[in-house]
């Protein structure tokens, strides 16, 4: 089996060093924005993480997704925190998101496997 958690991150470094290169302001702010707002505030980085992928799950982005669980393995959501957050994005986003739940565990289960 190939390694998802790698080939992703390769990819999307590769990708937003390419982006990042063309020098447009405007993308430069977003990114980060983006950065910035996951920071520790009134919702600590665990809680915004968690937001992000429920967000990301409901607009369907499989990146999304990826990077968001990613950051929240890394300041330590639980399993069974990214679960129960994931059957919220289900019930909020319906039927429709089945198939990126499907994904998500994939890329969790391959997150945890990594050590």
């Amino acid at each position: 089996m190939s390694d998802i958690v790698k080939e992703f991150n390769e990819y999307r470094s590769k990708m937003n060093d390419k982006i990042l290169a063309d020098n447009n302001k405007i993308v430069k702010r977003i990114f980060n924005l983006d950065t910035n707002a996951f920071q520790d505030g009134a919702l600590d980085k665990k809680t915004k993480e968690l937001l992000g992928l429920v967000a990301s799950t409901v607009l369907r982005c499989d990146d999304c997704v990826k990077y968001h669980l990613e950051s929240s393995h890394k300041v330590g959501v639980t399993k069974a925190e990214v679960s129960e957050a994931l059957g919220i994005a289900t019930l909020i986003g319906g039927t429709i998101v089945i198939p990126h739940l499907r994904k998500a565990h994939e890329y969790w289960e391959a997150i945890e496997n990594q050590g």
